[in-house]
């Protein structure tokens, strides 16, 4: 068994909104990778061996209408989230900076200079904690590859596919707000 390291040295990692709703194809449309789940099931698995922080981040829309919201079936989470995570952070809006509790003040506690991010999507929650995480001083890794988006159509009608729309969140992030890596590049630190 590895040597565990102490809350300041371990990174936490931040599982953005990995939740049932975001099955629903007829809702969201297409995706990108399928091993997203696969991805994030294996991250909480080694964070658990290794006994480091995780923070869950559970969206509550407010459109009744979304299968997000807290009084729809899809509100939970996926069975890829697993065990009791040491922070549970609940929001309404993109950045997981912005819900409760305050997940900066619990990071700032604990002694947490380093995030690792996966969940969905790739380009709305996960890309604007990762930018508020980077702004913040932290330390950022954006697991690429344990993350989904979903296809999107521009202001003037294009659709973007989620692969295309994930490279442009890889673009954006990588060396000016976080550092984007994969799964396997984290499991074999």
């Amino acid at each position: 068994m590895m040597e565990q390291s102490s809350s300041v040295d371990a990174p936490a990692l931040v599982v953005i909104d990995v939740q049932r709703g975001f099955d629903d194809a007829d809702y969201w449309g297409p995706r990108d990778n399928p091993s997203c789940e696969v991805n994030v099931a294996a991250l909480i698995a080694h964070w658990r061996e290794r006994s480091w922080p995780t923070v869950f981040v559970q969206h509550d829309s407010r459109d009744p209408r979304s299968p997000l919201h807290p009084d729809h079936p899809g509100h939970a989470f996926k069975d890829v989230v697993a065990g009791v995570p040491d922070l549970l952070v609940r929001k309404s809006v993109n950045s997981s900076f912005y819900g409760a509790p305050d997940l900066h003040a619990w990071l700032q506690a604990e002694g947490i200079a380093r995030v690792v991010i996966c969940g969905i999507t790739t380009n709305h929650c996960c890309e604007t904690t990762a930018r508020m995480a980077g702004n913040l001083g932290y330390d950022v890794d954006f697991v690429i590859d344990a993350t989904h988006t979903f296809a999107r159509a521009t202001p003037d009608g294009r659709v973007l596919t989620a692969a295309e729309l994930s490279a442009v969140t890889a673009a954006n992030l990588h060396g000016e707000f976080a550092t984007v890596v994969r799964t396997a590049d984290v499991l074999a630190r």
